[in-house]
């Protein structure tokens, strides 16, 4: 028997979104709605013998902005993730939600739509949280930074006295090694204590970023660790600095890495959006890169300090890397999000391809 919130029997492989606590709804090419959720249900007050085979207007008496970016979406088969969007519902109060918006081919020729809930204040206020936990995590670096620089002169000029009294040509090779990277990291050092990091900005492809990423992890996690790829090539180049997007995908790939313990599965994605709002400024096109692990998950009590420097999950680990990472993407406008429960740990990074459009009211 037909389940009587689908359209055809082709659709039912969707039941399984029935689990997610996200509303979903599936819209074919003509934005009539094929399926949603029970989640979709609760947050539009509406059960689904009254939304599915109804027009996407249906869901909200202000809803055409949304028919709009959907409509576009689908035809130039683009994603989107558009915050802060108002739905007035035809039963309930207004709700500020977030809209993500994937195209699909199969079964449905059309688009799924996912709806966050969110409120304004808890968005200025994350905000804020995350500008503040910048500010003192930039200074918490440049003492770090300040301590580390001190000793590396002495490692550095003691290596070259070292060189000095060696006659073997292979032996020197190793105390240039340790002044080339005294060098490096002194450059490292000076970079930290600069009040305005320098950047070296260009166009460059996401891609290729992703690949050197990947090919540092399978040269660490020679066995037992894959990583598996799927790239949107239409993407366009990004304006940014190569060695900092690098250091930032690596820091949360490595981390991936070190949780499923060397064995384990690693998805790479990128994919395009439109219409993204970041730090309460809109742009055009934006990209997305996910970062996917079947490892044990975050624990709880430590996600909501991830991103604070010196709190790690591993033992050993220097609780440094997905600070870094989340400051290094902020630098470049973008923003770093994370869902994570055992079995799948998935990281967002969402950055700005296009010169903003507009901004939002603060």
């Amino acid at each position: 028997m037909e389940s009587p919130h689908l359209i055809n029997q082709e659709d039912a492989r969707f039941v399984g979104l029935d689990l997610l606590h996200t509303a979903i709804l599936v819209l074919d090419r003509g934005l009539r709605i094929r399926f949603v959720n029970t989640a979709t249900e609760s947050l539009l007050a509406m059960g689904r013998k009254n939304l599915v085979n109804s027009p996407l207007t249906q869901i909200s008496l202000s809803s055409q902005s949304l028919v709009e970016l959907t409509r576009t979406a689908l035809q130039q088969e683009l994603g989107f993730l558009e915050h802060e969007w108002v739905i007035q519902p035809i039963q309930g109060e207004p709700q500020v939600i977030s809209c993500t918006g994937t195209p699909l081919g199969t079964p449905v020729q059309g688009i799924l739509l996912e709806l966050r809930p969110i409120t304004q204040r808890m968005r200025i206020a994350r905000e804020e949280k995350i500008l503040e936990d910048q500010k003192t995590n930039r200074e918490l670096l440049r003492n770090l930074a300040h301590e580390i620089r001190n000793p590396l002169g002495g490692i550095r000029g003691a290596a070259q006295l070292l060189e000095g009294e060696l006659d073997s040509p292979e032996l020197k090779e190793y105390t240039q090694v340790i002044r080339d990277e005294t060098d490096r990291l002194q450059n490292l050092m000076d970079r930290l204590l600069s009040s305005r990091p320098s950047r070296q900005v260009s166009a460059l492809n996401i891609h290729e970023v992703l690949e050197r990423v990947r090919t540092i992890l399978l040269a660490e996690f020679p066995q037992g660790l894959e990583l598996k790829r799927d790239y949107d090539p239409s993407l366009p180049d990004l304006q940014g600095d190569r060695e900092q997007l690098i250091q930032a995908v690596l820091n949360i790939t490595r981390n991936a890495a070190q949780a499923l313990g060397g064995t384990g599965t690693i998805h790479l994605q990128s994919r395009p959006l439109r219409q993204v709002t970041l730090a309460r400024r809109r742009f055009r096109l934006g990209l997305m890169i996910r970062i996917r692990d079947n490892g044990p998950g975050i624990p709880e009590d430590l996600q909501k300090r991830i991103f604070q420097p010196l709190v790690s999950g591993r033992e050993g680990g220097s609780g440094l890397g997905l600070m870094l990472a989340q400051n290094l993407i902020s630098q470049h406008q973008g923003l770093v999000e994370f869902d994570s429960r055992p079995g799948e740990t998935c990281f967002t990074l969402i950055l700005p391809l296009l010169e903003t459009e507009q901004s939002t009211e603060p």
